[in-house]
Formats: structure tokens, C-alpha cells, sequence
């Protein structure tokens, strides 16, 4: 695997290392010891699969609070992703600083999300289908989010808006958060 650090300190785009022949190509896509090398969490509590129907289909941007925060690694398996990830540690020097990454089936990267990220993605295809590796267990009281949208942000994200559940519309923009607070 080629580990490339991104902007956001901890955040990591990694790269299959393909073993090619006529039969097609084999790599790893995970190790736990390549992972702790590189200073990343290699904890796999659970594994997730998110289709969506629609292009433009839009999930985020979601976090888990400590004790309860996670890591992900985000693939996308078939189709193709626009992946936001916004840095919503305190104490980091990228904090509230974001990036996005293009994931696709035929790229084969994936994204290690380290843990207070807030995560979001925009299906760029029709069918997409993204799979996580997720290092803690989906705690709803642990959970947060924040607006797709948030002016203070200024996501650019590719396509508008097809599909987006209630919950996701309703997140608070990060003006209306108490600074400081556990809720971020």
C-alpha cells in the first residue's frame, strides 16, 4: 500500500500496490502493522456497506465524540464518490480545515479517516456503493454532524443535491455551536 499524506495532519489517501499479470492484479488493502507504521489506528469494530441509488445522493457530514470517536476507511467499490472529510479537533493545527477526494471503483483508493473528522460523501454515479472499516461502534448518543452546506465551510461539492436524509439537512451550522462545548 502507498500511504499519502494529505493537508490535514492524520488524514491519509492510500493506494493499492498492485501485483499485476494477465490474470488481472492482487493487493492488500488493510495491515494492521503497514497502518500502525504510519501512526494510524488499525481497530476494525465494524465493517459498512452504504448504496446509493442516485447521483448526487449526499451523506455527512457525520462524527462520533470520545469515548466513542472513530476511524474509518472509506472505499468506494463501485461507481464513484466526491469524500469530505472537515478536521473538528481543537488542538490540531488543520482544525476545521477540510478536503475532498474523488473515490472511485476503477481508482481503487480508499481514505483513512482519523478520528474527530466529520465525514460526508456525494455519489458522482448512479448505483455507488462505498464500504467502511470503522474503528468504533455507531453510538447514537456519541454522535454529531454538521450542514453539507455550512457557508463557514464553503464545500464545493460537484453535483447538486439529489437524495439527503432529514437528519442530514438538520444538522446545526457550526456558528450555532457553543465553542468549545462537547458538542463539537
Amino acid at each position: 500500500m502507498n500511504f499519502i499524506q494529505t493537508e490535514l495532519k492524520d488524514a491519509f489517501i492510500i493506494e493499492l500496490e498492485k501485483k499485476q499479470d494477465s490474470r488481472g492484479f492482487f493487493a492488500r488493502s488493510f495491515c494492521a502493522q503497514e497502518f500502525m507504521t504510519h501512526g494510524l489506528r488499525p481497530k476494525v469494530a465494524q465493517c459498512n456497506v452504504s448504496f446509493n441509488y442516485k447521483k448526487g445522493t449526499l451523506r455527512g457530514m457525520h462524527y462520533q465524540l470520545s469515548p466513542a470517536a472513530e476511524t474509518k476507511l472509506i472505499r468506494c467499490t463501485k461507481g464513484a464518490i466526491y469524500d469530505v472529510i472537515i478536521d473538528m479537533r481543537p488542538e490540531s493545527p488543520t482544525f476545521l480545515s477540510h478536503i475532498g477526494v474523488e473515490l472511485t471503483a476503477g481508482n481503487h483508493r480508499a481514505l483513512y479517516v482519523p478520528e474527530m473528522f466529520a465525514h460526508g460523501y456525494q455519489a458522482l454515479t448512479d448505483d455507488a456503493e462505498v464500504v467502511y472499516q470503522v474503528g468504533e461502534f455507531y453510538t447514537p448518543g456519541y454522535e454529531r454532524g454538521l450542514r453539507y452546506d455550512d457557508p463557514f465551510f464553503n464545500i464545493e461539492w460537484p453535483l447538486e443535491v439529489a437524495e439527503i436524509s432529514e437528519k442530514d439537512l438538520n444538522w446545526p451550522l457550526l456558528s450555532m455551536m457553543p465553542v468549545g462545548s462537547a458538542s463539537l
